[in-house]
């Protein structure tokens, strides 16, 4: 199995998330369609907000007419100007008003969507199996959960608000512009299909190019998520200089990746922005004809400007929607892929369907099992019974040991009938159920960086005080907690970077015991400890469980167990006591003759626990 990254190298280029034509809009709505209708009274208040502020805006133009024709004509009065000031500023604290309620509605909204989006999310998640952690990094995911839902609720937030925005006002203005001149109107809309083409062309574009973006902010996510993980390593073989180097590298390839679709963004403002003053030009050279003809009022002419100003802010925000809307559908495409990948190990077997539990035991039947990606068969044709006592599984590195111990623990799916448990094949139960009755140990046990307690307690999180010291004792590792600054209390960094190894083992191996559960799994977890140290807590734990499994090539340990499974190349290629191995297995002698230096046989004796 491939070892896990280290920040020393570059994160390998994630899967890159590509819309299908199978992907239709109606299926990613399908995925936001509830949350709206959860909240559709909310957004129906805000919308009306939102309408009522376009109205009030329109009305000023209004104002401002009868005010122009008033003076044009010479009516105006002072009270009657100050009326109608009176009046625009009437509307502007209602504008204000409404503004600020559709503001709150709407755009919280979006925050509420994306709430929920980054629950379900991280639910699913939590639910996927071993092999979906295989194909997606560390730093993929969180650009899943941090730049793709703020995408979506930019879209689904202030996108909606522009484009609903503009089109009320543009329907609106043109409405009035139509209504003081409908010819003015056909005039000033003459450059509006130069927009349409050019926003059609830069938005196919767009998708393909912020798809880029997040890919490019997944490796820089990973890499740096790597770099600090493994800062002891990168400080050990001075690798600084490259690191930085190395981060410098993917950061322009990010900041390129941004510029592209700036590019694009900065193509739409511009060209919204020159398709609003053309026609402004034309307004103002065939309106300013229309009033020396007084085919219009001048009001009407000033009116007529204001609502084309109204205008060119709905075709400036067809760039800043069709961005917004681009970016939000790849994002809720490349989050919606994420949802819908299946576990292999689906743990949605009815309890009451699945087979009672008589007793404890694995049966293997002629087990093959290759990782996902791999050419080479990690285990071939194995055949082996697990049975209540302690087991030992020997080999050298590379040879099987940590991968039956992942499938015992069902970590990656298999075939029907290779693997049973309490005689019945292992997939007619559901993961978490054989889960509940293992607790395993890994060589380098996962650590929170909470504190000494917490990571004791993760599968028991209410356990008292005493149940954890007890656990503690047993793993051999009390005395050194409460050596600790604040003993159990201690904060031990990400992944336990203030322990030693053999601490880390016997944390993991403390946290297993207080688990309780009848089998544990120690895949090479002891290999951090003294001989001292792993006798000690050898006889702690052997009388604890009922099935204790020890993957080792470590013969000090491998002696205290009653039956030894030899692998080699992924194969069982022998079988017995410690005892019996020596004697049979020139494969076993050899691995005693290295660890021992060349002693006898009668030094390799078992020794009484």
């Amino acid at each position: 199995m491939n070892s896990p990254q280290t920040g020393s190298q570059k994160p390998s280029r994630p899967e890159i998330i590509k819309p299908k034509s199978s992907l239709r809009y109606a299926s990613l709505l399908r995925l936001i369609r509830p949350i709206y209708r959860k909240y559709r009274l909310r957004l129906l208040l805000g919308f009306l907000a939102l309408l009522a502020v376009d109205l009030l805006t329109l009305t000023i133009p209004r104002y401002l007419k009868q005010g122009v024709d008033s003076l044009t004509q010479g009516t105006a009065t002072s009270s009657s100007l100050m009326l109608i000031g009176g009046y625009i500023i009437l509307t502007g604290v209602f504008i204000l008003l409404f503004r600020f309620s559709w503001r709150t509605l709407i755009i919280g909204f979006s925050r509420r969507l994306e709430k929920i989006l980054r629950d379900q999310l991280y639910k699913h998640i939590l639910k996927m199996d071993r092999p979906f952690f295989d194909r997606h990094s560390t730093g993929d995911l969180m650009a899943h959960s941090s730049n793709d839902l703020s995408a979506v609720q930019m879209a689904c937030g202030m996108g909606m608000v522009a484009a609903a925005d503009a089109l009320v006002m543009s329907m609106a203005a043109l409405f009035f512009m139509a209504n003081i001149s409908l010819t003015l109107t056909l005039i000033a809309l003459i450059p509006m299909p130069l927009l349409a083409l050019c926003t059609w062309k830069l938005s196919g574009k767009l998708h393909t190019r912020f798809d880029r973006v997040q890919e490019q902010f997944s490796l820089l996510t990973e890499f740096a998520r790597n770099t600090m993980v493994s800062i002891r390593l990168i400080k050990g073989y001075t690798r600084e200089q490259r690191q930085c180097s190395d981060f410098d590298d993917l950061g322009r390839e990010y900041v390129q990746a941004n510029l592209k679709v700036a590019i694009i963004h900065g193509l739409l403002f511009p060209i919204s922005t020159m398709v609003g003053n053309l026609g402004m030009l034309l307004t103002l050279y065939f309106g300013g004809r229309l009033v020396i003809s007084n085919a219009i009022s001048l009001g009407d002419f000033v009116a007529f400007i204001t609502y084309l100003y109204m205008l060119i802010w709905p075709m400036m925000a067809v760039g800043w929607v069709t961005n917004l809307a681009q970016r939000g559908i790849t994002s809720l495409t490349r989050i919606q892929r994420l949802l819908d990948a299946v576990p292999l190990l689906p743990d949605s077997i009815a309890t009451d369907r699945e087979p009672v539990i008589n007793s404890l035991n694995f049966t293997c039947r002629n087990l093959n099992f290759t990782y996902p990606g791999a050419k080479v068969p990690a285990l071939s044709g194995v055949n082996l019974e697990i049975r209540t006592g302690i087991i030992g599984v020997a080999g050298k590195t590379g040879s099987g040991k940590s991968t039956l111990c992942m499938l015992l623990a069902r970590q990656y799916p298999l075939p029907d009938n290779m693997l049973l448990f309490s005689g019945h094949d292992v997939n007619r139960f559901s993961p978490t159920t054989i889960r509940k009755q293992i607790s395993y140990v890994s060589p380098q046990p996962v650590l929170l960086s909470g504190t000494v307690a917490e990571n004791i307690s993760l599968a028991v999180p209410d356990a008292p005080d005493e149940a954890i010291e007890k656990a503690a004792r047993l793993a051999g590792i009390h005395d050194e907690i409460m050596a600790m600054e604040t003993q159990y209390q201690t904060r031990i960094g990400e992944q336990g970077i203030r322990l030693s190894g053999g601490q880390k083992q016997r944390v993991g191996i403390a946290r297993a015991l207080l688990a309780d559960r009848p089998i544990l799994i120690l895949d090479d977890a002891l290999s951090a400890l003294d001989v001292e140290t792993e006798q000690e807590v050898f006889r702690s734990i052997r009388s604890r469980v009922s099935i204790l499994l020890i993957a080792s090539h470590r013969l000090n340990i491998l002696a205290r167990t009653e039956r030894i499974f030899l692998f080699d190349q992924g194969r069982v290629i022998a079988q017995g006591s410690h005892e019996e191995l020596l004697k049979k297995s020139s494969f076993y002698q050899a691995m005693a003759r290295k660890q021992r230096g060349g002693g006898s046989k009668t030094a390799l004796t078992r020794k009484n626990a």
